[in-house]
């Protein structure tokens, strides 16, 4: 974990203490049903929670075990025993390491995807407020970073909200395709193990039973985990650079809020930077780079070997944690976004009108020119505005071959901004509904 991305509490959930304490909560429950079922003393049962539940666990001393057995769920069981005395014999009969760890890692998975919904949540509000905002305020849409046509900039925050709908979405799939529960013993055959156990475990960690673990659960779930959080990272990333975009001199539509005592550069006192979605853009690569190791961790040798663990440990924490630290600093972007209507009607008058092109070719085709060559006239007329030589309604109305087919009135009119404006609301109902 990165200090730097980290907040408390979600750091908390990849904090060893919180995991030795959930692990502690599978044996403990595992060890009930047992003694429900004969396999254990009850009183040993009782005696394991009396004894455990609440520990705080000596992390060093696990970590001192661990040296030594070379084990880490060795080590837990055994510092467990140093807390709880004999009784603890009684604990993890018939079940094996990876019953242990990947019931814990799929508990705090959900509750790490548990904050990322409430942190989607978030970003949903501010572009919800901000696209109806601006819910007619035009600019220029891009293709190809090139002047297309006329849209608004509450079009632009709808689309991104779409987006983190489905991000939630996917989010929430994954949280239910990750949390699953495994307590087969080895190799994952119930042999030593019931079934009802696996059961009783799986509702009181909040999980679903895995219906066939071959000794570890398998990591298709994890893969498809991690592809969603990159899915995410990328919607992360799309807004980041429009606001990058945006925000660069030659355009300043918008930019990323600059706090009194700011500073921009050590060497340039004047600079601005769109340093925040920067970040988000180096975040979204980080997040996107745990999908490869995720899917290469899905071939695992027959019933299971540990190739996995070591990329595990490190991806699951991490991954979340930028995760969860980019949607709430994109959250924050949104919300305080500094947006200048001003230059927004400034760039897209620019080209002194070619963003109207389109309008002007199905004009003349609607009045009888051919496709191809009402395109040639069109486009004859907007290269002479592209080298600067003059405005294009102006070229279009002094145009032999177009003024037999268009009047100097109709010409104007297909000139209306307004006129790209009048499905706004059927779009702003589809994404937020009416």
């Amino acid at each position: 974990m990165i200090p730097r991305y980290a907040r408390p509490e979600f750091a908390r959930i990849w904090e060893p203490q919180t995991r030795f304490t959930i692990m502690f909560e599978i044996e403990a429950h595992a060890a009930d049903k047992m003694a429900e079922l004969g396999v254990i003393p009850k009183a040993a049962a009782r005696t394991i929670w009396e004894k455990g539940r609440g520990v705080i666990f000596n992390v060093d001393r696990i970590d001192e075990i661990e040296r030594e057995v070379k084990h880490d769920v060795i080590a837990f069981l055994t510092h467990v025993t140093e807390l709880v005395g004999p009784e603890a014999r009684f604990l993890h009969q018939g079940m094996t390491s990876s019953d242990v760890n990947d019931t814990a890692l799929a508990v705090q998975l959900t509750r790490a995807t548990d904050l990322l919904i409430e942190d989607v949540d978030l970003v949903l509000a501010a572009l919800k407020r901000r696209a109806m905002e601006h819910r007619l305020t035009p600019c220029v849409g891009r293709s190809h970073g090139i002047h297309a046509e006329p849209t608004t900039f509450g079009l632009k925050l709808a689309s991104h909200y779409a987006e983190f709908q489905r991000t939630r979405q996917r989010l929430a799939a994954a949280r239910a395709e990750i949390a699953t529960c495994a307590i087969s013993g080895a190799v994952g055959t119930f042999a030593n193990v019931a079934p009802e156990v696996e059961a009783h475990v799986a509702e009181q960690m909040g999980l679903a039973v895995e219906p066939v673990s071959t000794q570890v659960i398998p990591r298709d779930r994890h893969a498809a985990y991690f592809a969603a959080l990159a899915v995410a990272g990328s919607a992360i990333e799309r807004l980041a650079v429009e606001i990058r975009h945006l925000q660069r001199t030659e355009v300043l539509e918008a930019e990323e809020p600059f706090d009194p005592g700011q500073k921009g550069s050590s060497a340039m006192p004047h600079k601005r930077n769109p340093i925040l979605t920067e970040n988000l853009t180096g975040l979204a690569r980080l997040i996107r780079s745990a999908v490869t190791p995720a899917l290469e961790n899905v071939v695992l040798w027959h019933e299971r070997d540990i190739s996995h663990s070591s990329v595990e440990r490190a991806i699951a924490p991490d991954t979340t944690i930028h995760l969860d630290f980019a949607l709430r600093r994109l959250a924050g972007v949104v919300e305080r976004l500094v947006i200048y209507p001003e230059n927004m009607m400034r760039n897209l008058d620019r080209l002194g009108g070619l963003v109207h092109s389109q309008r002007v070719l199905l004009a003349l085709t609607q009045k009888g020119m051919s496709r191809e060559g009402a395109y040639s006239a069109v486009q004859t007329n907007a290269m002479k505005v592209w080298r600067g030589e003059g405005d294009f309604l102006g070229f279009l109305k002094a145009d032999a071959d177009i003024r037999p087919h268009l009047s100097d009135a109709e010409l104007s009119e297909l000139f209306d901004l307004g006129y790209h404006f009048k499905a706004v609301d059927t779009v702003f109902a589809r994404v937020f509904g009416d």
